[in-house]
């Protein structure tokens, strides 16, 4: 009988690839639970060493702020009922006591029936008194008199005692950061040492072989890391104290010790990286080592941070932040920053919230509830939101966004047009003095380097020449930058603009085959005989550019419908197709003379694009487009793009 071999237990490795994931608001409710309540550390400080910290009870006046009935205004102090019937035909004349109240003076003498007493602004009024006459409003009379020529009320230009702050009055409540304004009421009441709560010191780690701290020099397939530094940034706007233990690599020992240590010694831990149960992924598995519960949640239905992990280690919050810096980042602010908060004895974030219009449409994975980064900017009906497509890998999609809109999880899309709610980044927003939707070039930023000089904000949003002569039509920029080649007329751009729009020139800049030099396919020959040899070698791999990009426009005519290996990989710049024949996962492509040169590649020219602007006629007399094509023409920026390698029109 043949023996049939047991199949080996692999019940241990599914566990452990197994990703349960949970909604955002369920994660958020069990993490909370796990955490809070909890009692939040306080200490002392001294009122010249409080700013910024978080109030830890409140504060109550043990006195009267002013402590005592005081003159506003520089003048005499009086009886109201002696000047009833003062007037500039019946002038009052009232004796002058024989002292002078200044501040810090107390007052002997009282105010009797027609007399006024002199004082100072911030005296105690004396005893008898119940109004000050300002100076202006009397004549000297003889003798030691005054005449007084208009009536006065009873309290007029006197402040009462408590009427600032009254004793026993809440002064300051429990989660105030103390600010300056908050230091001079604390003065007032003469109140030199306060109770803030303590900053939970929170440990930061990164983990991945391939993480170098700047400053130091990138090897092969290795990144700067990000998150430690803005992650621990992040940290300290929140009310923490980071603490950066640096970047560990995929080492489970060394990163389990590193670990342990971090719990000894702070409040919280918080690592980037190592959550998607791969197999280099260790953090979650050293979790279960340090205490419990251990894990809370692993996997949340977000988009971007669906790796997230969320733990409490004998009652120290743990979290494993996704590794890609956008995702980091939003998971961080939308999920840890509330315990976070909570913990420093913050109240909860006061996010802002605006209307926009979404003008494309945005595609969203069924079953998770997505946030997508935004850039706002104003429109003919109100603000538009143009989404980041950079993806959760950049880190600039959550620098550069302006806030968040939200596609709920039951939903596949957000329909373009669609009126979305915008939750800030900021308190406030300010809408770009210049917007530029299109094609990106690196000469822009030479010409716009003068507006941003003269104060002036421009957002250039990179959505190729199509997107941008859609957005211009839509009436939602200044400027759409294109480089389109119309074949039936065989010019640049004024074919594709439309009533509304105007052309206005900007710079010519030569569009080529680039490729690694010393590779024989391309040495010596044209363009065309080099597409040639490239398409007659199978190994030849090539790299694209997205559709819609005047770019791919010339590509597809030099490849007349060929297809060949890497036709569609499509990146959306020419830097980045540079980068591809560089690093060798590609041996050629199209891009511009100045970045083939920025990176030492070989370079075929093919032709002398016009890269032009489509100003929305509408908008020409805003001073910020008055201000860019001023700077257009100007001789500075022609000496600067002409040093860079362009043309100027």
């Amino acid at each position: 009988m043949t023996m049939i071999p047991k199949p080996p237990d692999r019940s241990g490795l599914e566990q452990e690839q197994f990703l349960k994931i949970l909604s955002r608001e369920e994660a958020l409710a069990r993490f909370e639970k796990a955490l809070f309540p909890r009692a939040i550390p306080r200490e002392a400080r001294k009122l010249a060493d409080a700013l910024g910290g978080v109030l830890a009870e409140d504060i109550t006046a043990s006195i009267d702020v002013p402590p005592f009935d005081r003159s506003n205004v520089d003048g005499f102090a009086a009886r109201s009922a002696d000047l009833a019937m003062a007037s500039e035909a019946a002038p009052v004349r009232l004796a002058l006591n024989g002292e002078t109240i200044h501040c810090g003076v107390a007052p002997v003498l009282q105010v009797a029936v027609g007399t006024a007493t002199p004082i100072a602004t911030g005296g105690p009024l004396p005893r008898g008194a119940d109004a000050v006459v300002m100076v202006e409003h009397t004549q000297p009379g003889r003798p030691d008199g005054i005449e007084v020529r208009r009536a006065v009320s009873p309290g007029q230009f006197v402040s009462y005692a408590g009427s600032d702050i009254a004793r026993g009055e809440a002064l300051l409540r429990a989660g105030t950061i103390i600010g300056s304004r908050e230091i001079g009421m604390l003065a007032a009441c003469g109140i030199a040492e306060v109770k803030v709560a303590r900053k939970p010191r929170v440990a930061v780690i990164s983990t991945g072989d391939e993480l170098v701290q700047p400053g130091e020099a990138l090897g092969p397939a290795a990144i700067y890391d990000t998150n430690g530094a803005i992650v621990a940034a992040a940290i300290d706007e929140n009310g923490g104290e980071a603490i950066f233990l640096g970047a560990i690599p995929d080492n489970e020992a060394k990163l389990e010790a590193a670990m342990r240590q971090a719990l000894a010694d702070a409040d919280m831990l918080v690592l980037s990286g190592g959550t998607s149960k791969g197999a280099g992924d260790l953090s979650h598995r050293i979790i279960g080592r340090l205490g419990q519960p251990g894990i809370i949640a692993h996997g949340v239905a977000l988009k971007p941070g669906k790796p997230l992990c969320l733990a409490v280690c004998d009652g120290k919050p743990v979290v494993i932040l996704p590794g890609f810096p956008t995702s980091a980042m939003f998971t961080f602010h939308d999920m840890i920053v509330p315990a976070l908060r909570k913990m420093a004895g913050l109240p909860p974030r006061s996010d802002a919230k605006v209307s926009a219009t979404v003008p494309v449409r945005i595609a969203s994975e069924l079953g998770r509830t997505e946030f997508v980064m935004v850039s706002l900017v104003e429109g003919k009906d109100g603000l538009i939101a143009y989404p980041s497509g950079k993806g959760s890998g950049a880190i600039t999609s959550f620098a550069q966004a302006d806030g968040f809109l939200r596609i709920d999880a039951l939903a596949d899309q957000m329909p373009a047009g669609t009126e979305a709610e915008v939750t800030l980044f900021t308190p406030h927003v300010r809408v770009p003095d210049l917007v530029i939707v299109g094609s990106h070039c690196i000469g822009l930023d030479l010409v716009t380097a003068q507006l941003a000089s003269a104060g002036l904000t421009v957002r250039s949003i990179a959505v190729g020449s199509l997107g941008g002569l859609a957005a211009a039509k839509r009436g939602e920029c200044d400027l759409a930058p294109i480089h389109l080649f119309d074949d039936k007329s065989e010019t640049y751009n004024t074919p594709y603009l439309v009533d509304g729009l105007e052309l206005v020139p900007g710079w010519r800049r030569m569009q080529g085959i680039v490729f690694r030099k010393g590779d024989r396919r391309f040495e010596g020959r044209s363009a065309k005989q080099a597409v040639t040899a490239a398409l007659a070698d199978p190994a030849c791999i090539m790299v694209n550019r997205n559709q819609g990009a005047g770019t791919r426009i010339l590509i597809d005519r030099l490849l007349g419908g060929a297809r060949p290996e890497g036709y569609w990989n499509q990146p959306r710049s020419h830097n980045a197709v540079a980068a591809a024949v560089a690093q060798h996962r590609a041996d050629w492509g199209m891009t511009i003379a100045p970045v083939a040169h920025a990176v030492g590649l070989g370079f075929i020219p093919f032709a002398e694009e016009h890269y032009d602007f489509a100003l929305v006629t509408a908008r020409k007399q805003r001073p910020a487009v008055q201000a860019f094509l001023d700077a257009l023409g100007s001789d500075e920026a022609r000496t600067a793009l002409e040093h860079a390698g362009f043309r100027p029109a």
